[in-house]
């Protein structure tokens, strides 16, 4: 459990990181057009921080980590979030810096959003597992 508090930690600290990003370099640049920057703050503080809060109140629940597949979402999910983060952070960021970003980086972000998936379904068919067990 304790890995799960210092993931939603890690996740709150990166994305407040990203908000204070996101104000200080449209500020600098003197940008004031759309960026996904603007929503990297917000997502990455749903998706990782109070996800990993839910998952850590499910793990307390139905002790989840006794499944391999609950650690394989716990490393699947969060390579697809950073993942997209990543592509999310570069494509604002040229946005902001007026750089066009090819179709590739919407295609890794796509990839992202797909890994993100698998881990999803990792996770609830850990929960489903659990669900049955407690049934018992």
């Amino acid at each position: 459990m304790n890995k799960l508090v210092k993931t939603s930690t890690f996740y709150l600290i990166f994305g407040l990181a990203l908000g204070v990003f996101y104000r200080e370099f449209t500020k600098i640049q003197d940008f004031e057009g759309t960026t996904q920057l603007s929503v990297t703050h917000t997502h990455t503080l749903v998706l990782g921080m109070i996800m990993f809060l839910i998952v850590l109140l499910l793990e307390k629940n139905f002790n989840l980590s006794q499944f391999k597949q609950f650690n394989q979402f716990y490393i699947v999910y969060n390579v697809g979030l950073l993942l997209s983060l990543a592509m999310m952070i570069f494509h604002g960021t040229m946005t902001v810096l007026g750089t066009e970003t090819g179709p590739a980086i919407s295609g890794i972000a796509g990839l992202g959003h797909i890994i993100m998936t698998v881990g999803l379904a990792l996770l609830f068919h850990s929960l489903s597992k659990a669900v049955k067990l407690a049934q018992k």
